[in-house]
């Protein structure tokens, strides 16, 4: 018999259902082993139990630390995607998220890996640090993000760091 593995990692986005019922569930999850974003790896996941599966849907937010184990798949014809079969999951830390009275999100820290964006829903700009708390920049909107960690990277590369 072939041995689950163990990952942690962070949600990348939304959870999805898997089917019309919501018994099963996409997601995926972005594993950085080394906290390098070149080493950086999201892999595509799916939650078959039906009871793990509504929890998964309803309770996860982008950006959750999650530790999932499970069965790796590896795809069978050469368009087929790798993906981890979820076994079980535990949540390692959340999100941190802010509402406004009503509940509707406002903002919300995301994280790219060692990044840690913050997205405010009242303007398009997205600030960016590092986890350790190094300014990387501001993105004009949420899909700059990765073109900005890109050119952080390279300053960094170029400077020897």
């Amino acid at each position: 018999m072939i041995e689950a593995i163990v990952l942690d990692g962070f949600l990348e986005e939304e959870t999805v259902p898997g089917d019309l019922h919501g018994s099963t569930v996409r997601f995926r999850l972005t594993v950085s082993p080394t906290d390098e974003r070149t080493d950086e790896m999201t892999l595509p996941c799916a939650v078959t139990d039906p009871v793990m599966a509504a929890a998964v849907l309803h309770d996860l937010l982008p950006g959750d630390k999650l530790r999932v184990t499970g069965h790796l798949r590896l795809p069978r014809a050469p368009h087929e995607p790798m993906s981890l079969a979820v076994t079980a999951l535990e949540v390692l830390a959340t999100a941190p998220v802010l509402t406004d009275s009503a509940g509707a999100f406002t903002t919300v820290l995301d994280r790219y890996g060692p990044y840690v964006c913050y997205v405010d829903a009242d303007t398009d700009q997205v600030p960016v640090w590092t986890e350790t708390g190094v300014w990387v920049g501001c993105a004009d909107s949420p899909g700059d993000v990765s073109g900005l960690l890109e050119r952080f990277e390279q300053r960094q590369a170029a400077d020897g760091e």
